[in-house]
């Protein structure tokens, strides 16, 4: 009587209608999933109150450390001057216009690098002689310390923009050629067969195979493409320029301006993480595309 219920209880169920112990586990798996979610975002705040924290503690003790004279003021400042300093060269001086001096150089020797570089390394695929002959080449301009070549590059295109752009792009270009052409080596031959014997070309096997495959080569370079553009600018400025926040921490070392120096250096600290915050964003978008392209 017992089963002939049960077939009767199976019989009547509405039709898509889950049986009582998957709607138990699946509402257990949302409220695992739900959990983990809200971990994850008291773990994210405690980090970034920690962050603050830590922040507050090293300033705070900083500025305590010169004021009662653990710390030598005269070469570690203090950050209430350093905030005082860079007030005034930000209202009477030219820390906004360096800023965008440096911004500039950077941002432009970074895309045009990357862009060139992820080029070359992708031209590798079309041919393994080509490659073959270029790739000890690379290699050796990727051993060869670009920085060195600041000086030449000053003589060559004088001490303005122009100067620290291309240092940027020479520092950028090749570790994107690399990336990209490890990208390439790594795409799958089967795949590649696959695409052929199905009647593809070249042309898009390449647009639909290797490109997507290399792509997150490319994109994982971007985190270290974005710190040697801004060395590249620096150094450029640190060389002979006219402008840039290089040229004003070179300046104020000549006249032993220490404060200027330390709003040279933070201005810096606080370009590179904006600057590395941009690339995580733009690294998050382009692996967003190419997941919809992939789909």
């Amino acid at each position: 009587m017992a089963a002939y219920n049960q077939e009767n209880y199976c019989a009547v169920r509405p039709a898509g209608r889950q049986s009582p112990q998957r709607e138990e586990n699946d509402a257990a798996r949302s409220v695992e999933t739900y959990d983990g979610e809200t971990q994850d975002k008291k773990r994210r705040r405690r980090v970034l109150a920690g962050r603050i924290l830590v922040g507050v503690f090293l300033f705070a003790g900083w500025e305590f450390f010169t004021r009662i004279g653990w710390m030598d003021p005269y070469y570690w400042s203090s950050p209430s001057e350093i905030l005082k300093t860079a007030w005034v060269q930000l209202t009477e001086g030219t820390l906004l216009r360096d800023i965008v001096y440096t911004s500039g150089s950077t941002v432009i020797g970074f895309v045009t690098g990357t862009l060139t570089g992820a080029l070359l390394g992708l031209s590798f695929w079309w041919s393994k002689t080509y490659a073959g002959i270029s790739e000890p080449f690379l290699i050796i301009l990727n051993a060869l310390p670009k920085l060195a070549l600041g000086p030449v590059l000053v003589i060559l295109f004088g001490i303005g923009f122009f100067s620290k752009a291309v240092l940027a792009f020479l520092m950028t270009v090749v570790t994107s050629a690399i990336s990209a052409y490890g990208g390439v080596k790594s795409v799958d031959p089967a795949l590649e067969t696959l695409m052929v014997s199905l009647g593809a070309k070249r042309r898009q096997v390449f647009t639909k195979v290797v490109v997507p495959w290399s792509m997150p080569w490319i994109i994982s370079s971007l985190r270290i493409n974005i710190a040697l553009a801004l060395a590249g600018s620096i150094v450029g400025e640190f060389i002979s320029s006219e402008q840039g926040v290089g040229r004003m921490i070179i300046y104020a070392g000549t006249i032993l301006d220490i404060n200027l120096v330390w709003v040279g250096v933070f201005v810096l600290s606080i370009l590179s993480m904006l600057m590395y915050w941009g690339v995580i964003l733009l690294e998050k978008w382009l692996s967003k595309r190419l997941a919809i392209i992939s789909s």
